[in-house]
């Protein structure tokens, strides 16, 4: 894969299946009690880090978004896909939502309280993630939190359908807790806590908590 196409690719498959993903997915929380908690503690932090403004990146349509809201958190989305996007703002039109990448974030230095990267990351390559957790840590203020949510496991697969039987482009990338803590710490951020999720399943998943440091002179 050249240059940025894994980015023409994830917007593309995202635009052709966002009706379809929202609609499988749109109550799966109410089946997690473990995403659940960690994103109420995700919630505790960001109040207790002072409140403001929380960015979910690769929110899709906007359930988790819409998640934190209802927890309190002042969250808006961020999403890649226009289609995504759109789904989003229809489903939850009280809340904010625009398009933007991970790997150039349209917002200003220090400007949001928390950040959620809820397995957004798995279709990033891993030559890019250090330029999205570069822009994490740019947009966070000094001692905001940050949660990622990822699969675990080794190497990559390429997805070419789903979500109602679309067709798609991205390849899925798995990785260990271990290997994304130390890309973390290379960005800047201190790691506080991890869980593993669904350690018996076929695809486990990982949520790793850390926090935004002061910028660097």
């Amino acid at each position: 894969m050249n240059g940025d196409d894994w980015l023409v690719d994830t917007r593309t498959s995202y635009d052709t299946v966002a009706v379809s993903y929202a609609d499988q997915i749109g109550g799966v929380l109410a089946g997690e009690p473990y995403l659940r908690a960690a994103l109420a503690l995700f919630a505790e932090l960001v109040r207790d880090a002072g409140g403001g403004p929380v960015a979910d990146v690769g929110c899709g349509p906007g359930h988790v978004t819409a998640h934190l809201h209802g927890l309190g958190v002042d969250a808006f989305g961020i999403d890649l896909s226009p289609g995504m996007v759109d789904v989003a703002r229809r489903d939850h039109p009280g809340l904010r939502f625009e398009v933007g990448s991970m790997t150039d974030l349209g917002l200003a230095d220090a400007s949001v309280a928390g950040l959620l990267a809820f397995w957004s990351l798995i279709h990033v390559p891993d030559d890019a993630v250090p330029t999205a957790l570069g822009q994490f840590r740019r947009v966070l203020r000094p001692g905001g939190p940050l949660l990622l949510g990822f699969h675990v496991g080794d190497g990559s697969r390429l997805k070419t359908q789903g979500y109602g039987g679309h067709p798609m482009r991205v390849y899925v990338h798995r990785r260990q807790p271990d290997r994304v803590a130390a890309w973390l710490r290379d960005a800047g951020f201190t790691v506080e806590a991890q869980m593993l999720l669904d350690l018996d399943g076929s695809v486990p998943g990982a949520a790793l908590f850390a926090r935004c440091g002061s910028m660097r002179a």
